[in-house]
């Protein structure tokens, strides 16, 4: 009797695997479309995502979390996103965020420990969480024009209450910590300071800005501002890796020779793969890399910290992406779930509409700007504009590689509340606009 009530759940699973085995139907698998597409999709999909966003999106993005984690004191952070901050700062500065980051759910999510770790109260720090991804000011303005000036409006307004909203709740459901989290922040010592605050200012407006302008997204159509700006979006890239380049032979103390030769190749290699930007992109990570790596003072402790980020986060990432790419494929592309499902179950303005939009918009990965034709595919096949506005508000910023990250940063209760709120939250709203505007 012991042994039922210790062992019955081994064995029910050792019974249930060995189940699965015996009856493991290998030829429909062999014979099935279905599954060979999966199998492929989630390939391409990681490669896709390896090509376009892990180099230009995520490396400096670890680069910038690094920096936050060394150059950041920690009493800086909790004076304006910390458990004790003012909460109308605190929460501007978070909920707006997305209008100078450009990222995806998961180039945020980074910047995203950074904060948390360095003792952002958890309130503003998931307001910036939320707020990265989903108040992009280029997929704002590209929903306008390409889904209507209604919708563009209502992702704007409802992405900001969205990340004031879900922080504040967040901060309340767990305010036990929090308060803990203030007890525990009293009284700490004034920080010693390596550099005028203009400098670290500087230092990371340049590292963003190779962020945002490394990575801006080809507009719909060859005129206006973000199409003048794109087609510089290089030189100015370039421009700003110079000042970084001044910025760690002047400020970092490092060897102004070991920087202007990796400079140079970068140039050159600019010069000779101009229509290939990865290519000088990869070396001057790889010349960074090599001289904050090899360096034994701050340098050195912000490779060490990036490089810790990177261990962490990356292979959540891509293994995620391949788990999100067998089951939904990419756009146009069937995997196990296939689209007329979708498109089945996001039509008129129902309850379960706006709910499985929200559910399936948080599960998918949107890389920056890619929800809009997505979504413009979508409501061409019938999608209501209630679930439209649902997805918009979830999808960017969640995904499953995004959700697994969170975890691993904050825990699986907190993560569950999160996603929890984002998809609540989404579901009302698209309800709400389907009902006025539908």
């Amino acid at each position: 009797m012991h042994f039922w009530k210790e062992e019955w759940k081994p064995l029910a699973l050792i019974v249930a695997v060995f189940l699965v085995c015996f009856y493991l139907p290998v030829e429909a698998i062999a014979n099935s479309e279905r599954l060979r597409n999966a199998f492929f999709e989630s390939l391409y999909l990681v490669r896709w995502y390896a090509r376009e966003h892990v180099l230009l999106c995520l490396i400096p993005a670890f680069f910038i979390a690094g920096a936050i984690a060394v150059f950041i004191s920690q009493e800086s952070v909790m004076k304006y996103l910390g458990a004790r901050a003012n909460k109308v700062l605190a929460y501007g500065v978070a909920s707006i965020s997305g209008t100078i980051l450009a990222v995806c759910s998961c180039t945020v999510l980074p910047l995203f420990a950074g904060i948390y770790r360095m003792g952002a109260g958890l309130g503003p720090a998931t307001a910036f969480l939320y707020s990265g991804p989903a108040i992009n000011i280029l997929a704002i303005i590209l929903t306008a024009r390409v889904l209507g000036l209604k919708l563009g409006i209502a992702r704007a307004v409802g992405a900001i209450l969205f990340s004031i909203i879900i922080g504040l709740a967040m901060a309340f459901i767990f305010r036990k910590e929090e308060l803990e989290k203030i007890e525990a922040q009293a009284g700490m010592p004034e920080p010693e300071v390596a550099r005028p605050l203009w400098q670290n200012v500087l230092f990371f407006a340049v590292l963003v800005g190779i962020l945002v302008f490394a990575n801006w997204a080809k507009p719909g159509a060859p005129v206006g501002l973000w199409a003048s700006i794109y087609a510089v979006k290089w030189l100015i890239t370039g421009l700003l890796a110079i000042a970084l380049a001044a910025i760690l032979i002047f400020w970092f103390q490092l060897n102004a020779g070991k920087v202007i030769l990796i400079a140079g190749v970068t140039a050159i290699l600019a010069l000779r793969f101009s229509q290939e930007p990865l290519i000088p992109f990869a070396a001057g990570v790889v010349g960074l890399s090599w001289l904050t790596s090899t360096n034994k003072d701050e340098a050195g402790e912000w490779f060490s910290s990036s490089w810790d980020f990177a261990k962490q986060i990356l292979p959540l990432l891509l293994m995620g992406v391949l788990v999100a790419g067998a089951l939904l494929g990419r756009p146009g592309h069937e995997a196990l779930i296939p689209s007329e499902w979708v498109t089945l179950a996001v039509g008129g303005n129902s309850l379960l509409s706006n709910f499985f939009a929200a559910f399936a918009g948080a599960f998918m990965y949107f890389a920056t700007l890619t929800e809009v034709p997505i979504l413009q595919g979508l409501i061409g096949s019938g999608m209501g504009q209630g679930p439209a506005l649902a997805l918009l508000l979830a999808g960017p910023a969640l995904s499953l590689p995004n959700m697994l990250v969170i975890r691993s940063i904050m825990g699986t209760q907190k993560t569950v509340v999160f996603i929890s709120l984002v998809v609540v939250m989404a579901t009302i709203t698209g309800m709400a606009y389907g009902a006025i505007w539908g």
